[in-house]
């Protein structure tokens, strides 16, 4: 399947010049997994040439996190307190359809007045064959990915949470996860690993100087509560009772191979491009309408790295009253 209707584009597709600041496509998440690790030892490497900290690894978001950064509520928070300018409030007053803020009629144009006012605020579909209007009535302008700054970000400032391309998500697919699912920041995927030691303290590392690790052998689980088995994946991670078979080609698509697709996509209509919305596709395939961005974790405080910063409430101390 070519990307480009140049041959020579379509065979060097992923390194062409022409192609630098779009969103990548036509890889798996295999593929989107191994770049994570790539990514991560070469910004090792260059933090530990410049002498910095050197903690954290690329990888990709859970299907959670991605949801909430799509969302970027930060947009619709009501007016802080005064005392405290950098405090957000619980209350979401608005709900919103898109990745935007919801101020408009249909969520999907611009609404503030000026030249921008009626532009659409993603690429995706607007009906059979509407891939980016007519002759002399364009709409979202791009008939296939376009320019990752093409359209404005949301209010945490990412472009393309809704429309452009798919993403790929950390999360094995499950139809109930949203149900089943429901503390700080879930994820359904694991197969619990611990060092490997079998070569000796000396020999920790594989040739790409990644940490080498095995399955957490059963004897070692077998007093656990949450999990017997270090591969969980499966129906309710680490419920072993349930014994779900979910007859992958016979009776469902669904596998523990599949893997959780969101965002919508320039070939997707609007319904696709709520982050709420979610699909699933084999980890070993791809498609010209997927594509992937790397998260890392953060550590200290949620609003920054500031000194002035810092977890939790802290209370100062005061002179009791006698």
């Amino acid at each position: 399947f070519s990307y480009s209707y140049n041959d020579p584009m379509a065979k060097m597709y992923f390194w062409h010049p022409a192609f630098d600041n779009y969103p990548v496509v036509g890889v798996n998440w295999k593929q989107a997994t191994a770049f994570c690790v790539w990514r991560t030892q070469l910004w090792s490497n260059y933090r530990t040439s410049k002498g910095l900290y050197t903690e954290g690894e690329f990888r990709l978001p859970t299907e959670a996190e991605w949801e909430y950064a799509a969302l970027g509520y930060i947009a619709d928070n009501p007016q802080p307190r005064k005392s405290e300018k950098q405090r957000g409030e619980e209350l979401i007053a608005n709900k919103q359809i898109y990745s935007w803020k919801n101020d408009g009629f249909d969520n999907l144009r611009a609404t503030a007045r000026g030249s921008w006012q009626g532009a659409y605020l993603a690429n995706f579909k607007r009906g059979n064959g509407d891939y980016m209007g007519t002759a002399g009535g364009l709409n979202d302008r791009s008939a296939i990915p376009a320019p990752v700054t093409s359209f404005f970000p949301n209010g945490y400032g990412l472009y393309n949470m809704s429309g452009n391309v798919s993403e790929w998500v950390a999360d094995v697919y499950r139809p109930l996860t949203g149900l089943e699912e429901d503390d700080l920041n879930p994820y359904r995927g694991n197969v619990f690993q611990k060092v490997d030691m079998s070569g000796g303290a000396g020999n920790l590392r594989d040739s790409l100087g990644r940490i080498k690790e095995v399955p957490e052998s059963d004897s070692a689980l077998v007093n656990r509560r949450n999990y017997q088995h270090a591969y969980a994946i499966d129906y309710l991670d680490g419920d072993s009772m349930s014994r779900v078979d979910y007859g992958y080609g016979i009776t469902t698509l669904i596998s523990d191979k599949s893997r959780v697709v969101k965002g919508g996509s320039w070939n997707d209509m609007p319904y696709w491009l709520s982050p709420g919305t979610r699909r699933f596709l084999e980890e070993d395939e791809s498609s010209s309408t997927i594509g992937f961005r790397c998260a890392m974790t953060h550590y200290g405080a949620p609003e920054g790295l500031s000194s002035k910063m810092r977890n939790g409430n802290f209370f100062p101390k005061r002179r009791q009253k006698r």
